[in-house]
């Protein structure tokens, strides 16, 4: 912990030096040449211009516009430090460029005969055509509407690894959880299995050492140590890694909500029960993962010319089984898949939508979508945290229910504990399930990834798991809700700055 908090304390350190460096340099020049000034106000006005004409989601521009025109030097440095991370960043050029890479692009093929059966679905030609997965069939899905059971399944398909493992976590923290899956890594990698770890550096700053990797390293595990922090990096640290995925021999994906942490599985838990879940997967599903994961892994360590030579085929033929999509959400390109993909279930159900999500931090568009559908006969119901892990962000959180309520959206409070699952399902016949939160940073500043589901027999499992939970939940009344005058002002400061936090 010690060595944690010298490290975010040179980090911290680093970046106020350079926004002081930078507005030292710029603060010289303005008061000796007025020109100057009047240059950053003019080139201020054209940003705030352009994005206006350019922005596709105003709810997440507005705090930059409105320090742009007030003012107009702090808000150009602002604005360049913000917007020009591709440009600045090594590592998310190389990842823009594995993204884009037609080595990477050329491995997601869609099958045709299932194309063809899907012409007139629009959900999924959005995500085939837009995302760049593949939609697949014949895919055996389990869902676990609880760490631990997710924790079991994972262990013992770990133990019949026999090509390789590729294990990519947000968080990754010393304890039983990681003690039981590191010791059948270390097992594996001396049998001559190919194992990669990869985890965020932000996401494990408290519980893993600055020298982990080379732990594992020694131990025949590959690691890659997603965007280092760094006292020179900035703002550029603004984008994560919070994919989590576990893929075996590319026959077997497990994915979900759950870190690697012991308070993912109720043991040593602060915020009362953990609620969360657990997605397995074999399948030709199976693979849209595996290319997500070999991309990434290769724009850091470029060493697979070939991705099919981990593709598992599968000797039998499988039934139908509905339709299941990975797809990965990503901060460099034009699309925000995650939100559209939630947009998509709310506005295309006619029965129920039922979500949880850990936190709700949203934009105009999804209240919009989220009341309409109450208002149009939707029974739509989000379960959030009745114990909250972060208290500025559960305030702000809670500055977005009173309209829905209002537009007849019903909130339930996830008594016993805290929820952390990303979940919605949709009719009984659509659901998503992934890494996806409800708030801005998910939605359009870090690496994500979800599984759509259509017509696939665990749905009945997700929305059973959503029942029971809402059970033990209670319901956040209108009166409940309405806040304080000083409160009031406080969330409203909380929302101006949502997006930038």
């Amino acid at each position: 912990m010690k060595i944690a908090i010298k490290r975010i304390i040179v980090i911290a350190v680093g970046l106020l030096l350079q926004i002081l460096l930078s507005l030292s340099i710029y603060l010289f020049f303005i008061e000796k040449l007025f020109i100057i000034h009047l240059l950053f106000g003019i080139f201020s006005l054209l940003l705030t211009l352009n994005l206006i004409k350019n922005s596709k989601n105003y709810s997440y521009t507005l705090p930059v516009i409105i320090i742009l025109i007030l003012f107009p030097l702090l808000g150009t440095i602002f604005y360049i430090m913000f917007s020009k991370n591709k440009r600045r960043s090594k590592v998310l050029k190389n990842i823009n460029q594995s993204e884009s890479d037609s080595k990477s692009k050329k491995y997601l093929n869609q099958d045709q005969k299932i194309r063809k059966k899907l012409e007139n679905n629009s959900r999924i030609k959005y995500l085939t055509d837009f995302s760049g997965y593949p939609a697949t069939t014949g895919n055996d899905v389990t869902y676990y509407p609880i760490g631990e059971k997710a924790f079991e399944s994972m262990i013992e398909e770990l133990k019949k690894a026999k090509k390789f493992i590729f294990f990519e976590y947000f968080i990754v923290a010393h304890g039983k959880m990681w003690g039981d899956i590191l010791e059948i890594l270390e097992q594996k990698a001396k049998q001559g299995l190919d194992v990669r770890v990869m985890y965020d550096d932000m996401g494990c700053l408290t519980t893993l050492g600055k020298d982990y990797p080379k732990t594992l390293e020694e131990k025949g595990i590959k690691c890659v140590v997603f965007n280092k922090l760094s006292a020179l990096a900035g703002v550029i640290m603004n984008n994560r890694d919070h994919r989590k995925m576990l893929i075996i021999d590319g026959k077997v994906v497990f994915s979900g909500g759950i870190n690697i942490a012991d308070e993912y599985i109720n043991l040593n838990s602060k915020y009362g029960h953990w609620k969360d879940n657990g997605i397995k997967i074999e399948g030709d599903a199976v693979w849209n993962y595996s290319v997500m994961f070999l991309t990434m892994w290769n724009a850091f360590r470029k060493e697979d010319n070939d991705f099919t030579k981990f593709k598992y085929k599968f000797s039998t033929k499988r039934n139908s089984n509905g339709y299941v999509i990975p797809y990965a959400e990503t901060p460099l390109d034009n699309e925000e898949t995650g939100e559209d993909v939630y947009l998509n279930i709310i506005n295309q159900a006619n029965n129920y939508v039922y979500i949880f999500t850990p936190y709700l931090i949203i934009d105009t568009d999804m209240i919009n979508a989220l009341t309409l559908a109450a208002k149009r006969g939707v029974d739509v119901r989000i379960v959030i945290p009745g114990i909250p892990d972060k208290k500025i962000v559960y305030t702000l959180s809670e500055s977005y229910i009173e309209p829905l309520i209002k537009g007849g959206v019903k909130i339930y409070k996830y008594t016993p504990g805290f929820v952390h699952s990303k979940v919605f399902v949709s009719d009984d016949k659509v659901a998503t399930v992934g890494t996806i939160n409800m708030d801005y940073r998910s939605l359009y500043l870090h690496f994500e990834l979800g599984c759509y589901l259509e017509d696939v027999a665990a749905i009945k499992d997700i929305k059973q798991d959503l029942i029971n939970t809402i059970e033990k939940s209670s319901k956040v009344s209108i009166k409940e809700c309405s806040t304080k005058f000083f409160k009031s002002i406080f969330q409203a400061l909380l929302r101006l700055i949502a997006p930038l936090m």
